[in-house]
């Protein structure tokens, strides 16, 4: 299963209860579609940069979770439907890859790339950076 993360934008004017009830229908849509949410998060109000359906604010919140592929339409589509969403966002999170300790062939496989040596380098290709410009910001032109 890959791990994903939904970012919510629900109404501003929407009770308690029913901002839970979103969330648990969420919740629950993604468990049918064989997922599991790994962390879930109020992000609260915030202004919005742009009026949507004549709101200026949104109750943001983050979901983390695991589901196949296979699930990721339904789901979009039930948040689609839903009028208590003002906007939704699903995206894949890229998990580092993880080197196995102890396995010395597996290092073998590895394409290292080493940085040129000085004298591989062509003197035409080089550009020399003033020593002045490259820890402060370059003098302002009069």
């Amino acid at each position: 299963m890959r791990r994903y993360e939904l970012m919510l934008v629900l109404r501003p004017d929407l009770a308690d209860d029913k901002v839970q009830g979103t969330l648990e229908r969420t919740a629950r849509a993604i468990a049918a579609g064989g997922g599991q949410i790994v962390k879930q998060a109020p992000w609260g109000r915030r202004r919005l940069a742009y009026p949507i359906d004549h709101h200026r604010e949104g109750s943001y919140y983050v979901l983390l979770f695991e589901a196949p592929a296979t699930a990721i339409a339904e789901l979009e589509r039930g948040l689609l439907i839903s009028e208590e969403v003002l906007r939704h966002l699903v995206t894949r999170v890229e998990r580092p890859v993880r080197a196995a300790r102890g396995h010395d062939d597996d290092d073998a496989d590895l394409d290292v790339v080493a940085p040129p040596d000085e004298d591989d380098i062509p003197d035409d290709d080089v550009e020399m950076i003033d020593e002045s410009e490259s820890e402060a910001a370059p003098a302002a032109i009069d």
